[in-house]
């Protein structure tokens, strides 16, 4: 979502809508405690497509309609999905020197900084609308999916354990964990919790004492995930009516960090919370 300076330089320096109009949106908005766009877009004051265009012309951004690309699947994991979610920012193209990417929030300098050190390339910021930034955050998800649905297929009763540990060293479970780790200590939380429901897992972390959601996944994906973080903790993999703890220790921008875990049964599965 663009920030309310951005909309209210783009709303004075264009005749979007009429000045009247304008300060009224402000008021608004100021009265709701909402952003500038959302009130504008939801009085049907100017449409989504038309907003987004107009501010990446203002900022001197490209602009891309996204609905066009078809992003290949490593490009997409350049940026983890945590980080998309959070950010608002996917990949969508890359060649040797640079790495293209799309957002609808073109002030979140930091993190384009982080995912162009990640990549090992520059980095070329587009602006998008949400509509088509949500329609290529899907591909996550279908991707996702799929490749679990591939490795879960097999025997009709396989050896459970066996078929932990074969989840757990699969390349979209290692993806998950150390996407979730490495953004965790990007945004310096001291917490990461992973809370199984019965259709997804929620992923929450605790910023300066505020447990908030990063992101969810869909709940094909929690045994894996539950499996990895045993195995990286030393805990038992087959073990899921008693509560487990253990730690480990990773390297993360230059520094080392050891993970508290806290396995615990819950309706649903396991909750797992980890404390850096």
């Amino acid at each position: 979502m663009l920030s309310d300076l951005i909309i209210k330089k783009l709303l004075r320096e264009t005749k979007l809508i009429k000045a009247a109009e304008s300060k009224a949106v402000e008021t608004k908005a100021e009265e709701k405690k909402l952003p500038i766009e959302k009130i504008l877009l939801e009085d049907k004051l100017i449409s989504e497509d038309r907003l987004y265009r107009e501010a990446a012309l203002m900022l001197k951004m490209p602009f891309t309609d996204l609905s066009a690309q078809i992003i290949r699947k490593d490009i997409l994991y350049i940026v983890p999905e945590p980080i998309a979610t959070t950010h608002h920012v996917v990949a969508f193209e890359k060649d040797e020197k640079t790495i293209k990417l799309a957002t609808t929030e073109p002030d979140d300098i930091q993190i384009f900084e982080f995912i162009g050190r990640r990549a090992g390339t520059k980095t070329e910021i587009f602006l998008t609308t949400p509509r088509l930034l949500d329609e290529a955050m899907r591909q996550y998800r279908v991707s996702l999916k799929a490749e679990f649905e591939a490795i879960t297929k097999g025997e009709e009763k396989p050896d459970e354990q066996e078929q932990l540990k074969k989840l757990a060293e699969d390349l979209p479970v290692i993806r998950i964990v150390d996407s979730l780790l490495e953004h965790a200590v990007f945004e310096r939380a001291s917490d990461i919790h992973i809370e199984p429901a019965e259709k997804e897992i929620s992923v929450r972390y605790r910023v300066d004492g505020i447990l908030r959601s990063v992101m969810t996944l869909p709940a094909i994906v929690q045994p894996g995930i539950v499996a990895r973080i045993k195995i990286l903790s030393n805990l038992k993999l087959d073990e899921h009516r008693l509560p487990q703890d253990g730690r480990f220790k990773i390297v993360a921008q230059t520094n080392k960090y050891s993970i508290r875990v806290s396995i615990i049964p819950v309706y649903d599965g396991e909750k797992i919370v980890m404390r850096l």
